[in-house]
Protein backbone atom coordinates (compact mmCIF):
# COMPACT_ATOMS: atom_id res chain seq x y z
CA UNK A 1 0.00 0.00 0.00
CA UNK A 2 1.24 3.27 -1.21
CA UNK A 3 1.95 6.10 2.08
CA UNK A 4 -0.64 8.24 -0.05
CA UNK A 5 -3.40 5.37 -0.01
CA UNK A 6 -2.44 4.81 3.96
CA UNK A 7 -2.93 8.67 4.66
CA UNK A 8 -6.11 8.63 3.04
CA UNK A 9 -7.16 5.26 4.46
CA UNK A 10 -5.77 6.76 8.41
CA UNK A 11 -7.39 10.22 7.74
CA UNK A 12 -11.24 8.04 7.13
CA UNK A 13 -10.71 6.28 9.95
CA UNK A 14 -9.81 9.31 12.33
CA UNK A 15 -12.90 11.01 10.69
CA UNK A 16 -14.70 8.27 11.74
CA UNK A 17 -13.45 8.60 15.34
CA UNK A 18 -15.06 12.38 15.78
CA UNK A 19 -17.84 11.53 13.98
CA UNK A 20 -18.72 8.81 16.79
CA UNK A 21 -18.81 12.00 19.44
CA UNK A 22 -21.01 14.40 17.39
CA UNK A 23 -24.55 14.60 18.65
CA UNK A 24 -25.57 17.74 17.06
CA UNK A 25 -29.04 17.30 14.85
CA UNK A 26 -30.23 15.36 17.98
CA UNK A 27 -27.76 12.25 16.79
CA UNK A 28 -27.13 9.95 19.39
CA UNK A 29 -23.22 7.74 19.79
CA UNK A 30 -23.24 4.32 19.70
CA UNK A 31 -20.07 2.13 21.27
CA UNK A 32 -20.07 0.34 18.01
CA UNK A 33 -19.47 3.66 16.19
CA UNK A 34 -16.33 3.88 18.56
CA UNK A 35 -15.05 0.86 19.15
CA UNK A 36 -14.92 -0.18 14.99
CA UNK A 37 -12.01 2.70 14.84
CA UNK A 38 -9.95 0.48 17.37
CA UNK A 39 -8.12 -2.53 17.09
CA UNK A 40 -8.84 -5.21 19.59
CA UNK A 41 -6.35 -4.45 23.01
CA UNK A 42 -6.47 -0.62 22.03
CA UNK A 43 -5.64 1.56 24.80
CA UNK A 44 -7.05 4.99 25.51
CA UNK A 45 -4.91 7.45 27.37
CA UNK A 46 -5.80 10.86 28.64
CA UNK A 47 -3.49 13.32 30.60
CA UNK A 48 -5.42 16.05 32.43
CA UNK A 49 -4.67 17.90 35.88
CA UNK A 50 -1.48 16.58 36.37
CA UNK A 51 -2.66 12.88 36.26
CA UNK A 52 -2.33 9.98 33.52
CA UNK A 53 -5.35 7.71 32.88
CA UNK A 54 -5.27 4.76 31.10
CA UNK A 55 -8.78 3.06 30.09
CA UNK A 56 -9.81 0.20 27.77
CA UNK A 57 -11.79 1.07 24.70
CA UNK A 58 -15.37 0.86 25.99
CA UNK A 59 -13.87 2.35 29.21
CA UNK A 60 -13.19 5.85 27.33
CA UNK A 61 -15.88 5.46 25.47
CA UNK A 62 -18.87 4.54 27.89
CA UNK A 63 -19.04 7.58 30.62
CA UNK A 64 -18.89 10.06 26.91
CA UNK A 65 -22.06 8.04 25.43
CA UNK A 66 -23.66 8.88 27.99
CA UNK A 67 -22.90 12.45 29.02
CA UNK A 68 -23.76 13.08 25.60
CA UNK A 69 -27.00 11.03 25.14
CA UNK A 70 -28.35 12.64 28.34
CA UNK A 71 -29.00 16.05 27.08
CA UNK A 72 -26.22 17.72 29.27
CA UNK A 73 -24.37 18.09 26.73
CA UNK A 74 -26.16 18.90 23.33
CA UNK A 75 -25.52 19.59 19.76
CA UNK A 76 -21.55 18.65 20.46
CA UNK A 77 -18.88 17.75 18.10
CA UNK A 78 -15.02 17.51 17.46
CA UNK A 79 -13.35 18.38 14.73
CA UNK A 80 -9.51 18.25 13.55
CA UNK A 81 -7.82 21.32 12.95
CA UNK A 82 -4.36 20.28 11.91
CA UNK A 83 -2.72 17.13 12.06
CA UNK A 84 0.77 15.39 10.80
CA UNK A 85 0.78 11.68 9.95
CA UNK A 86 3.88 9.60 9.19
CA UNK A 87 3.45 6.11 7.87
CA UNK A 88 5.99 3.16 8.45
CA UNK A 89 5.10 0.40 6.15
CA UNK A 90 1.97 -1.11 8.03
CA UNK A 91 2.18 1.07 11.67
CA UNK A 92 1.42 5.13 11.30
CA UNK A 93 1.34 7.80 13.93
CA UNK A 94 -0.60 10.71 13.76
CA UNK A 95 -0.22 14.34 15.69
CA UNK A 96 -3.86 15.80 15.69
CA UNK A 97 -4.94 19.34 17.14
CA UNK A 98 -8.13 19.38 17.51
CA UNK A 99 -11.97 21.66 18.60
CA UNK A 100 -14.80 21.14 19.75
CA UNK A 101 -17.97 22.80 20.86
CA UNK A 102 -21.26 22.55 22.16
CA UNK A 103 -24.23 23.34 25.03
CA UNK A 104 -23.55 21.97 28.31
CA UNK A 105 -26.38 22.45 30.36
CA UNK A 106 -27.37 25.59 28.19
CA UNK A 107 -24.33 27.39 28.35
CA UNK A 108 -21.33 27.39 25.11
CA UNK A 109 -18.95 24.72 25.80
CA UNK A 110 -15.61 25.04 23.86
CA UNK A 111 -12.27 24.13 24.14
CA UNK A 112 -9.00 22.47 21.98
CA UNK A 113 -6.11 19.88 22.77
CA UNK A 114 -4.06 17.46 21.28
CA UNK A 115 -4.87 14.01 20.29
CA UNK A 116 -1.54 11.35 19.56
CA UNK A 117 -2.98 8.29 17.20
CA UNK A 118 -1.05 5.35 16.99
CA UNK A 119 -2.47 2.94 14.18
CA UNK A 120 -1.78 -0.57 12.50
CA UNK A 121 -2.91 -1.45 9.22
CA UNK A 122 -4.01 -5.30 8.80
CA UNK A 123 -6.49 -7.33 6.15
CA UNK A 124 -5.72 -3.59 4.25
CA UNK A 125 -8.16 -1.65 7.14
CA UNK A 126 -6.16 1.05 9.84
CA UNK A 127 -7.11 1.12 12.99
CA UNK A 128 -6.11 2.79 16.20
CA UNK A 129 -3.98 0.88 18.38
CA UNK A 130 -3.51 3.63 21.00
CA UNK A 131 -4.64 7.42 21.15
CA UNK A 132 -3.48 9.74 23.67
CA UNK A 133 -4.86 13.39 24.40
CA UNK A 134 -4.68 16.17 26.56
CA UNK A 135 -7.24 18.53 26.31
CA UNK A 136 -5.31 22.61 26.64
CA UNK A 137 -5.70 23.91 29.55
CA UNK A 138 -9.03 26.92 29.79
Amino acid sequence: MADADAEADIDAVVARFFRAFDNRGGRRPRMDDIACCFAEGAVVVRHALGRTEMLTVPAFAAPRIDLLSSGDLVEFHEWEVESSTRVFGGIASRTSRYGKRGLLQGSTYSGSGTKLFHLACSDSTWLITSLAWMDDPA
